[in-house]
């Protein structure tokens, strides 16, 4: 619900960053003083490009990490939370991406909520009694 494609070219995550990387990320979204998301919402693709499909400026690289992320449970309600929200999202990137000397570019695409269910489930109203439900549990209920 935010879903995050990550893409990279072979050999630039191990087996470790991305659990770590997929554990900072998540953390973002589920903490309480934050969107307070159910962990199951929290989507992340790791979609390996070969060296000779992937070009920036026209040329093969092997260095640069494209990120694409689609919210959909939660939308930013102004600049401000947006610009607040993208220097969380990079300083968890940081250690993964940054300090490993990685060029990157994020993006975020906001959808409306009502375009999307999990199991044939509408999504429960924000911070509502069935989302908080949804977030005990960590798993969509039917109500």
């Amino acid at each position: 619900m935010p879903t995050h494609y990550i893409y990279h070219t072979p050999g630039q995550f191990t087996t470790e960053d991305k659990k770590g990387l997929t554990e900072s990320i998540t953390k973002i979204y589920t903490n309480p003083l934050g969107p307070n998301l159910p962990a199951f919402y929290v989507v992340i693709l790791f979609v390996p490009i070969d060296e000779e499909d992937f070009f920036v400026g026209g040329k093969n690289t092997k260095n640069f990490v494209r990120i694409c992320v689609t919210h959909i449970a939660r939308s930013f309600e102004t600049h401000e939370i947006a610009k607040r929200f993208l220097e969380i999202y990079e300083n968890a990137l940081a250690p993964f991406i940054k300090e490993k000397g990685f060029d990157w570019e994020v993006d975020i695409e906001q959808i409306d909520r009502n375009l999307c269910r999990v199991n044939a489930l509408a999504l429960p109203l924000s911070n509502s009694d069935a989302e908080k439900e949804w977030v005990r549990l960590n798993k969509p209920v039917q109500y």
